[in-house]
């Protein structure tokens, strides 16, 4: 009985590697579960392509979480591997998964609440601004009654809060 030779899907394997790499600046949530990788696929050269859209194009991370997604595809997968940034459409705090705002909770990180997107015309600018009145519930005791300390906390993407109930303070991650 002669062995039959199974297809590997390289794909898939870069997709599950990049699943085990971890925001940099949030160790606790991967690059696929923040919404930053977009896709893994095998392009026409035969190459795997890993598809990056970076938080915002200032984020100081951006190099280093394109070498780790990188360093984790090479090692999961044999053949060439392409990393490409693609900036639009631009990242949104939409793209977090449930298990990420799970976990983003757990690290005590408010997470974001849905972006309500303004419509345009076709070429025209979108401007989204956050609401003034936001709601951000204290991940450690789930009280509502907080309030914002300054608007940015340790990182640009994320605001300074401090429980009203618990005393805690916390950072949000803000929407975009």
């Amino acid at each position: 009985m002669s062995a039959v030779a199974v297809p590997v899907d390289r794909a898939a394997l870069a997709w599950a590697a990049l699943a085990t790499v971890m925001d940099p600046e949030v160790p606790v949530v991967s690059l696929v579960e923040l919404g930053i990788a977009r896709e893994a696929r095998l392009a026409e050269d035969g190459a795997v392509e890993v598809l990056l859209t970076p938080t915002y194009s200032g984020c100081p991370a951006t190099e280093l979480i394109e070498q780790q997604a990188r360093a984790a595809v090479e090692a999961a997968v044999s053949g060439p591997v392409r990393v490409l940034t693609q900036r639009a459409p631009a990242w949104t705090t939409d793209w977090i998964s449930a298990e990420g705002r799970r976990k983003l909770r757990e690290y005590g990180i408010a997470p974001p609440g849905p972006v309500e997107l303004p419509t345009a015309g076709m070429g025209q600018a979108v401007i989204r601004f956050m609401p003034r009145a936001v709601t951000v519930t204290c991940p450690h005791c789930d009280s509502p009654d907080t309030e914002r300390l300054s608007a940015f906390g340790s990182t640009a993407c994320k605001a300074l809060y401090r429980c009203r109930a618990c005393r805690e303070p916390f950072e949000h991650f803000k929407p975009i």
